[in-house]
């Protein structure tokens, strides 16, 4: 890694939050299970918009909201007012139309034709999220989609993405052209090296899309890196938590988690493939 700032090409996922009730509770869960400190980035009068930090540096942010309380996935844009109009054109939704957070950066609220919630951020100040792929950090966002042919369509039409069917899943990984070679040129010089065996184009990837199951409504999922699933699916039920399922992959075991008040998330503990 460089001192070079992470910065997120367009149509690559680059920020969370979460939306809680409780800020203050939700701070004190997040706090014990992934190890975050806060800080408020809200100028004074204003609603708190908490930013949580690991190791110094951002990882996601807490704001109040109503309940179930839920995680929220941000895609980076060059126009946040371009990009709303491209996304009505499309068939989806503006649920909130471009509003300045400040100087941080630019925001908007979406929907994609299955339902499932997204946002927008153009960067200013806050180029997204630092803490990324380690312990307690953001790992991916995936889409867990009603229909994964439409899902594709619409999301490549917005943004470029591609999809790698890797064969040893059931889900398709999101790729932005160019994205690796983005993170070799800046925050992540050693990345090529890093993944000499992984899948040809892993470093493009950003998540991944899946198919809902059942009578699940299409929405965005955020994912975590833990050290130890077990481990963090223990402290998560200590401090109040749900574990949902568990899920034993080719290259990571997981957890979906639902916080204490209602946020859903997943954790992912990396294995090395034998």
């Amino acid at each position: 890694m460089t001192d070079i700032p992470r910065t997120y090409p367009q149509g690559v996922t680059s920020w969370i939050d979460t939306e809680q009730p409780d800020p203050e509770a939700a701070e004190r869960f997040y706090s014990e299970l992934f190890g975050w400190e806060f800080s408020n980035a809200a100028p004074p009068g204003a609603p708190a918009y908490l930013i949580a930090r690991l190791d110094g540096e951002d990882a996601a942010a807490i704001a109040a909201g109503p309940r179930p309380a839920r995680w929220n996935t941000y895609i980076a844009v060059t126009d946040a007012d371009e990009t709303v109009r491209a996304i009505a054109d499309a068939g989806g939704a503006v649920l909130a139309q471009p509003a300045d957070a400040g100087p941080a950066g630019r925001t908007a609220t979406c929907a994609d034709p299955q339902g499932a919630r997204f946002r927008l951020w153009q960067a200013g100040r806050r180029l997204g999220v630092q803490a990324v792929n380690w312990p307690g950090a953001w790992n991916f966002s995936d889409i867990r989609t009603t229909d994964p042919a439409a899902s594709r369509d619409f999301y490549s039409g917005l943004f470029g993405w591609r999809y790698l069917d890797l064969g040893e899943t059931v889900e398709s990984m999101i790729a932005v052209p160019g994205y690796g070679d983005h993170l070799a040129a800046t925050a992540d010089p050693g990345i090529r090296e890093r993944q000499a065996g992984a899948p040809e184009g892993f470093a493009d990837v950003i998540g991944a899309m899946e198919p809902t199951e059942g009578a699940e409504a299409a929405h965005w999922r955020v994912k975590f890196s833990v050290a130890d699933r077990e481990a963090g699916m223990a402290t998560a039920r200590r401090l109040g938590a749900t574990v949902l399922g568990t899920e034993d992959q080719v290259w990571a075991l997981l957890a979906d988690i639902r916080d204490p008040q209602g946020a859903e998330f997943t954790i992912s503990e990396f294995r090395e493939r034998d």
